[in-house]
């Protein structure tokens, strides 16, 4: 089944409308959000993301959350919910995994969700 780039805009726009907030997880986060990271001095916490209009089938990020990531840490995904805490998961994508050994910050430049791949 195929979707018109005008279909494809519209579900991606509805998408972010919904999909207000970013996280960090050490590992997949499969259907559910799961293995979100925690901890830290500052404490990591989720961050407000906002989207551009959907283009050509792809949505991208329209500003650029900075989390605090505690030591120790690996990254290996971002995914998106409807709240700051608790709420409803929507996404995930697949990060080039990082790691942290002490306390440091983790800067999201760029998030395209593109339903042509």
């Amino acid at each position: 089944m195929g979707y018109s780039t005008n279909a494809k805009n519209s579900m991606l726009d509805h998408l972010g409308g919904e999909a207000l907030f970013a996280s960090l997880h050490d590992g997949e986060p499969g259907d559910n959000g799961a293995n979100e990271i925690s901890g830290g001095s500052p404490a990591y916490a989720r961050k407000a993301i906002a989207w551009n209009p959907a283009s050509g089938g792809s949505l991208d990020s329209s500003i650029q959350p900075i989390f605090d990531i505690p030591p120790g840490t690996t990254i290996t995904h971002v995914g998106f919910w409807t709240a700051e805490s608790g709420g409803e998961w929507k996404v995930s994508a697949l990060l080039v995994n990082e790691s942290w050994i002490n306390q440091g910050t983790y800067t999201l430049l760029d998030m395209d969700l593109d339903l042509n791949k």
